[in-house]
């Protein structure tokens, strides 16, 4: 169940690398409100040398189940936009391009997306939707809190310890079982 959303572009990047087997390679660069004047990808000015792709339409959400993984990004000293992406299914490998698929703000959904395997990448969260997601962590998400360990009976120290009883038994330790350095 979505609580609150969002439509964002984002931007991809193409970018040369120094690898002979991998020239080029993509990333998310930037997220931004869509305000609906793309309705379809759209290459932008780059710098030399690279290129760069609006995908308007897509929807960044946040979902009540998601409230720790929010919790922990915002609590990061950069908060971000996780931006999960593919390459497309382009019959030539010189004309593969980076699509974005899906968008979350949830650290926890970001390291599952990992775990699978699938390219994630960082992007810098703006000021207004960190306050956004601040204010609705503040409202929904309590994080447990931290239990005290009780430890055993057997691990706590006792005071005069030469002349308390056995932990186990609870009778007098007998002087003469004593190890030397005890005496």
């Amino acid at each position: 169940m979505q609580t609150l959303g969002f439509n964002v572009t984002v931007i991809m990047e193409q970018y040369p690398t120094h690898n002979r087997w991998q020239p080029l390679q993509w990333r998310a660069v930037e997220v931004l409100p869509d305000e609906g004047m793309l309705l379809a990808p759209a290459v932008l000015n780059g710098a030399a040398g690279t290129r760069r792709i609006a995908h308007p339409g897509l929807q960044l959400g946040i979902f009540r189940d998601e409230g720790e993984g929010y919790y922990l990004n915002i609590q990061a000293p950069e908060p971000a936009i996780f931006v999960i992406w593919r390459l497309d299914e382009a019959p030539s490998d010189a004309d593969m391009e980076a699509i974005p698929h899906s968008l979350t703000l949830s650290y926890n959904e970001a390291a599952r997306r990992m775990d699978a395997q699938e390219k994630v990448d960082r992007v810098p969260m703006p000021r207004e939707l960190l306050e956004t997601l601040r204010e609705w962590v503040d409202a929904n998400y309590q994080p447990p809190q931290k239990k005290q360990r009780i430890r055993p009976a057997s691990f706590q120290r006792k005071e005069g310890r030469k002349d308390s009883p056995d932990a186990i038994t609870g009778n007098p330790i007998d002087p003469s079982l004593r190890r030397r350095d005890e005496s």
